[in-house]
């Protein structure tokens, strides 16, 4: 499953994710959810990398599960809850990876595909790429972290709309309700992509994780004043500040460590 669940390394501190399957339009099999959270430890253990991009080979982010399976996957309620634990691991791992995730869309991003994208930390999309969350046609529900992640991008109402109705959004409206950050062309993609990899790989390791702590806080509703204090208090300490502080009074751009 190595070859259907890639992670390719970049040499600008950052590194892509691949779901390759451009033959299935990336419909990912059981195996395929399996096999993510181990790439995205890969990932947090190489400090080389800064920022992980997720993506879908072959022009098409994720068109969903591999309904080929479905038979056998949701033959019983206990086979699909069995099947959703490695689906909400392969989502818990890419939302609480303390590294940068951003989703890169190109094509169908529906279903499962979608869910990728809201659990990673920004979604940019390719204009003419297509958004969907589709139980309703199928008769099934749709989880409450996967819900979760849905409204915390495009709010309850609109999260209800394409819930109820499990109708396709088109990238100008993905735009306008949230569900995606930012829309290029295509063209422009492997630009916008260097320039937050550029970004991101120039800027302090501890102050993006601390961050990134902060906001899962506060995403799931804990404002927990001491915990937020202790990161910004211990900011002040650390290397990073030393060089960041060291680097503006010099003019000069911050050389942070790798770690």
């Amino acid at each position: 499953m190595e070859n259907l669940i890639l992670l390719q390394r970049h040499a600008n501190h950052s590194a892509t994710l691949w779901i390759n399957r451009p033959d299935k339009r990336n419909a990912l099999s059981v195996a395929m959810w399996a096999a993510i959270p181990a790439r995205v430890a890969e990932a947090i253990a190489d400090p080389d990398i800064k920022l992980l991009f997720v993506r879908g080979a072959g022009g098409v982010f994720a068109a969903g599960a591999d309904i080929s399976e479905m038979p056998k996957v949701y033959a019983t309620a206990e086979a699909a809850l069995l099947n959703d634990e490695k689906i909400q691991g392969a989502m818990k791992a890419l939302e609480e990876c303390p590294k940068p995730v951003i989703a890169l869309i190109e094509g169908p991003c529906v279903g499962g595909g979608c869910g990728i994208a809201l659990a990673c930390d920004l979604r940019i999309g390719v204009e003419g790429s297509r958004y969907g969350v589709t139980p309703a046609k199928l008769g099934l529900v749709y989880g409450a972290g996967d819900t979760r992640r849905l409204i915390q991008a495009v709010g309850i109402s609109m999260a209800k709309d394409i819930l109820f109705t499990g109708r396709l959004l088109d990238s100008a409206e993905a735009l306008a309700c949230g569900l995606i950050d930012r829309l290029v062309t295509s063209d422009q993609l492997e630009t916008v992509a260097a320039d937050y990899a550029a970004k991101i790989g120039a800027a302090s390791v501890y102050s993006i994780r601390a961050q990134k702590q902060i906001l899962a806080m506060l995403r799931g509703g804990c404002d927990d004043a001491e915990a937020s204090r202790a990161l910004f208090g211990a900011s002040f300490t650390g290397e990073d500040f030393k060089e960041g502080f060291a680097a503006f009074m010099e003019k000069r751009p911050a050389q942070f460590p790798v770690r």
